[in-house]
């Protein structure tokens, strides 16, 4: 039996959403900038996890680099230690810098998050497998940070495995970690599952103090199947700030549906979110924290999630500690389960107030306003079996997948300003497309 589903934009508000390109990789291994019609004005024929264009101010001024994977490691584990190289390309798809072979193992590993340093760096989000003492004897799936030099060089490094004891477990929560890694040591997604690390940057908190936590070469990571969000100070290492793994007794999902529209309050449950980033200075927010809450099962122990289930895009202050603005479908008028990714997905602060949200799970990339209103949506007509490089396999490579099904999956989108690609590329001036709501009238 055939599954239809909307494909290409089915809604746009030319009035009201922010217009510009958008990056994503489709579920084809495919990176494609599109316009707000929907319309593909450039590709490159590379999976990026996530991909990412680069801002010219990091380039040197040359528009339209984009950042990709450019190989695979050709470990049968795939998930987390899947990418053998990657790189930075220019517009026409030559490569100005790739890394891989020369890392530990010979592989980069790179998984889930990678940034261009303003000194010319790359940071890179990575898989180093070994034995982590806190687990016990066996070798597991780490993940941390490297810091990559234009030569390939690792000029500073950072394990989670060094630092369990940081991130606030309970007893029960330290029983259910090490159960985990004894049962599945080579789980392809990691005990932690980090999926995000983005440098604060300059911003208004250290602009006020400059002894504070915010440093902006400190850096913000996540923890999928912990349910942290976590800073890590780039001088010692340590974790300077965080929030979760815990949020008390009256933090759970009813809770959450109880006060849905009450802001500012304090944070509640998170689970399996996914890129936690401080809004940079410029944007509406500016030094708040936006989260993709999944409310995807997670945590150690398993954080109690409702029936209901809905994800949500959460700007949290993190002075206080307080959400101060959250997208729910609820928001937009509909109910709680019809905006949900458990997995995958993010969300970004556009120029003027509107935030670009990727509902993954469902290939779904939208546009909102503060007021909840959406104003610009599209579905990912490109489908595949999700294995970077190898869009038709149909028979699974990772353990514990008992079948691989096509999907229209988008791990993350960026939106992209008009002037960071080269002068002339074409974009098709955005017009009234659908209706209001959740779209469903495609072109």
């Amino acid at each position: 039996m055939a599954y239809t589903r909307p494909a290409g934009v089915t809604y746009c508000d030319p009035e009201n959403a922010r217009d510009g390109y958008v990056l994503f990789t489709g579920a084809d291994s495919v990176t494609r900038l599109i316009d707000l019609h929907g319309t593909v004005v450039h590709e490159w024929p590379f999976a990026g996890v996530p991909p990412r264009l680069l801002d010219p101010a990091l380039t040197g001024g040359r528009l339209g680099d984009v950042g990709v994977q450019l190989s695979e490691s050709g470990d049968a584990r795939g998930g987390i230690y899947a990418n053998g190289t990657v790189g930075q390309l220019d517009w026409s798809g030559d490569r100005l810098w790739e890394w891989g072979t020369q890392a530990p193992g010979g592989a980069a590993r790179q998984n889930h998050d990678w940034e261009l340093l303003p000194n010319g760096n790359r940071l890179l989000l990575v898989t180093v497998p070994r034995v982590v003492p806190d687990l016990g004897d066996s070798t597991v799936g780490d993940q941390g940070l490297f810091e990559v030099d234009g030569r390939g060089e690792i000029v500073w490094q950072w394990l989670a495995g060094d630092h369990l004891h940081e991130f606030g477990f309970s007893e029960r929560g330290w029983k259910a970690l090490r159960e985990t890694a004894a049962r599945d040591p080579e789980d392809p997604w990691g005990y932690l599952e980090m999926n995000s690390a983005k440098s604060l940057g300059p911003n208004r908190w250290h602009d006020a103090d400059p002894d504070t936590v915010f440093h902006p070469d400190n850096i913000l990571v996540s923890f999928r199947k912990a349910n942290i969000v976590a800073l890590i100070d780039k001088t010692s290492g340590a974790v300077a700030w965080k929030l979760g793994p815990y949020f008390g007794e009256t933090s759970g999902a009813q809770h959450q549906r109880i006060n849905a529209h009450k802001v500012p309050r304090p944070l509640d449950q998170i689970s399996g979110q996914h890129n936690p980033h401080m809004i940079a200075a410029g944007l509406p927010g500016a030094g708040n924290i936006l989260i993709f809450d999944n409310q995807g099962g997670a945590g150690y122990p398993p954080a109690a999630l409702g029936i209901y289930a809905g994800s949500r895009v959460l700007e949290v202050d993190p002075r206080t500690e307080q959400i101060v603005w959250q997208y729910t479908a609820e928001d937009s008028g509909l109910p709680s389960w019809t905006f949900f990714s458990s997995f995958v997905s993010n969300a970004q602060r556009l120029p003027g107030g509107n935030t670009l949200v990727t509902e993954g799970m469902q290939g779904r990339l939208f546009q909102v306003t503060p007021d909840g209103e959406v104003v610009w949506e599209y579905h990912s007509p490109y489908e595949g079996y999700g294995v970077a490089g190898e869009p038709e396999v149909k028979t699974p490579r990772v353990p514990g997948v008992d079948r691989l099904t096509r999907t229209p999956l988008v791990y993350r989108a960026q939106w992209v300003p008009f002037e960071w690609v080269p002068a002339g590329t074409p974009h098709s001036p955005a017009r009234a497309v659908g209706a209001p709501g959740r779209g469903s009238a495609a072109i």
